[in-house]
C-alpha cells in the first residue's frame, strides 16, 4: 500500500515471507507473492528504474480508478523506499505490491516512492489490471484478504480504546444501478432478503459465508454499540466472509426497512471473471473501511 505495504518476500527460494510462520503473537500475511507474480505477468509493463529515481510522489492525484496513467507496481528487484514528509515511512523489498491503495481508494498518493537502488517492476494501468483481473480472479480475494487482515486488527484497536462517539462513514453506491442489475441476474434474480427497522442482521463474533449488497434501507454497522458506518443501497457489507471464516467484526443492525442480496465465495468468483469492475468495486469498499478505520484511530 502506499503508506503500509503487503507483507511479501521474494518471488524466488527461499520461501517469501508471507509463507513463513508468523512470530509469537502476530498474524500470518495473507498475501501470496506467487499470485502476485502471475497475477502481473498476465499484462503488466516492465518497467526499469535507476537509484535515486522517483516513481510517483505524496499527493500525486489518481483522480479515479487509474485514470491519468496512475499504475499499481510489483516489485521484481532492488528496493523502494517510501516517504512522507521527507521522513523515511517503508522499505519495499522485491516481491511486494505498492502504490495500490491511491489507486483503488481514488486519493492521492500518500507517500513518495524512490528507487533506492536499481529497480525492476512490472506495473499495470486500469486496462491492464481489469484484463488481468478477467483472468485471475482469485487475485481480488486475495487482494481483499490483506485488507480484511487489517481491517480487523483495525476494528479490534478500535474497540479495545473504547471510542463512544465517532463520525460513521456514509457507505453506498458502491455497485452502481446496472451492476445491482446485473448481480441479480447471476445470482438467478433472488427476492432480496429483508427485515424491518431495529432488527439485528449480523452480531459480532458470529460465523458467516456471505457478504451483503444492500438494495433498500439503511444498515448500522457498529463495534460495541459504537456505529462506525451506514451503508445505503448499493453498498455491501460483511465481504470478509469471502476470504476467511473468522468471526464478523463487527454487527449490522437495519435502521429503516431494509433489503439486501446474499453473495457466496464462488458467486463473488463469478462475477469477477465476467465483469472485473465488480470486483474493483468491492476492493475499493474494503480500502475505503480500513482508511475510515485508521481516521478514527487517529482522531
Amino acid at each position: 500500500m502506499d503508506n503500509q505495504n503487503f507483507s511479501g518476500g521474494p518471488k524466488t527460494p527461499p520461501p517469501p515471507s508471507a509463507a513463513k510462520r508468523a512470530a509469537p503473537g502476530q498474524t500470518a500475511s495473507l498475501y501470496e507473492p506467487k499470485l502476485a507474480l502471475e497475477f502481473f505477468k498476465l499484462g503488466g509493463t516492465l518497467e526499469q528504474f535507476p537509484a535515486g529515481k522517483q516513481i510517483f510522489a505524496e499527493n500525486e492525484k489518481t483522480s479515479g480508478f487509474f485514470s491519468k496513467g496512475a499504475r499499481i507496481y510489483l516489485l521484481l528487484d532492488g528496493d523502494v523506499m517510501l516517504t512522507r514528509a521527507g521522513k523515511p515511512l517503508d522499505l519495499v523489498p522485491p516481491g511486494e505490491i505498492f502504490g495500490e491503495m491511491a489507486a483503488i481508494a481514488e486519493l492521492p498518493r500518500s507517500a513518495t516512492a524512490t528507487a533506492r537502488k536499481n529497480c525492476r517492476v512490472l506495473s499495470l494501468d486500469e486496462k491492464q489490471f481489469q484484463h488481468a483481473l478477467q483472468q485471475m480472479p482469485e487475485f481480488a480475494l486475495m487482494l481483499m484478504s490483506v485488507l480484511a487482515q487489517r481491517l480487523r486488527r483495525g476494528v479490534a484497536r478500535l474497540a479495545a480504546a473504547k471510542k463512544t462517539s465517532v463520525a460513521p462513514l456514509e457507505h453506498k453506491d458502491t455497485l452502481n444501478r446496472q451492476m445491482l442489475l446485473d448481480l441479480r441476474q447471476a445470482l438467478g434474480n433472488p427476492t432480496p432478503t429483508t427485515a424491518p427497522a431495529g432488527k439485528t442482521i449480523v452480531t459480532k463474533g458470529s460465523l458467516g459465508a456471505c457478504m451483503f449488497v444492500v438494495t433498500q434501507g439503511r444498515i448500522a454497522i457498529s463495534v460495541d454499540d459504537t456505529v462506525i458506518e451506514h451503508v445505503g443501497p448499493g453498498g455491501a457489507f460483511g465481504e470478509m466472509a469471502l476470504v476467511d471464516r473468522s468471526g464478523r467484526s463487527a454487527t449490522a443492525t437495519a435502521q429503516t426497512d431494509s433489503a439486501w442480496l446474499l453473495v457466496g465465495r464462488d458467486q463473488f468468483v463469478d462475477m469477477v471473471k465476467a465483469q472485473p469492475a465488480f470486483g474493483i468495486a468491492l476492493m475499493r469498499s474494503m480500502s475505503a473501511r480500513v482508511l475510515h478505520i485508521d481516521k478514527l484511530l487517529e482522531s
